[in-house]
């Protein structure tokens, strides 16, 4: 019962900051710098973390600059504040997320690019904006995998955007992301979310939880070095295996 109750306190404080950032979105964001939306951006989600029970963890070194795309696993709904909390970026998401009542204004507003992820003709015009955001030295962010996974196991990883990168001659950084009990180190499944789980009963289990802790390990930058696009993804995907390992 106490947890429980635990739970709907931080629920509540969850849904309120929330109500704050579209505020802030909705009244001050237009008329803000681009680097202030982005710090604003990145302490919002940090605070969200907190407000959730969720402990941020920062391995490896977070970028300072762009031109640079970020490839991560992808475990949880929690997958994009965690980032956001260690290091801003404009992440990639499926279309559907634009329509979301209030996440998907503030999604929108964090810089998000969308994707008809059943469409090629679409994939290929969000690798020409993701190179010439890239162009411009922004910091983008790709899920690879294309959908979550259970933390244990690593989907294989799709090339396509990676084009992006080649294009750009910009570099990559592979980036582990995992979520752990703070006072054992064990592997924690409280804030999984795939196959026939739900967000709810997904972000239930996260509030519920007494310590966790999201680790977010980045690698080492590197560029294709001639590779193509399946064979890089490949490589990515083994450096990012071990970093989400520890």
């Amino acid at each position: 019962m106490r947890r429980q109750a635990r739970a709907c306190l931080r629920l509540a404080r969850m849904l309120t900051h929330i109500a704050v950032g579209l505020g802030t979105v909705l009244l001050r964001f237009r008329g803000m710098p681009v680097e202030e939306q982005q710090a604003r951006v990145q302490a919002w989600a940090r605070e969200m973390l907190r407000r959730a029970g969720v402990q941020l963890q920062v391995q490896g070194t977070p970028p300072a600059h762009g031109p640079l795309l970020l490839v991560a696993n992808h475990i949880s709904w929690l997958d994009i504040p965690v980032m956001h909390a260690a290091r801003h970026c404009r992440f990639v998401s499926k279309s559907d997320v634009k329509g979301w009542p209030v996440l998907g204004r503030l999604a929108t507003a964090a810089g998000t690019l969308y994707i008809e992820r059943e469409s090629r003709r679409d994939a290929l015009r969000v690798v020409h904006t993701m190179r010439d955001a890239l162009d411009r030295g922004e910091i983008l962010a790709v899920f690879p995998e294309g959908t979550t996974s259970n933390g244990i196991a690593l989907l294989p990883f799709h090339a396509n955007l990676l084009q992006s990168a080649i294009s750009a001659a910009a570099p990559v950084q592979p980036v582990g992301l995992r979520f752990i009990d703070g006072r054992t180190g064990a592997p924690s499944q409280a804030a999984s979310y795939m196959g026939d789980e739900t967000l709810i009963g997904s972000l239930w289990r996260t509030l519920c939880a007494d310590a966790l802790v999201a680790v977010v390990h980045y690698g080492a930058p590197q560029q294709a070095a001639g590779r193509d696009r399946r064979t890089w993804a490949e490589d990515l995907r083994s450096v990012v295996d071990g970093l989400r390992r520890g």
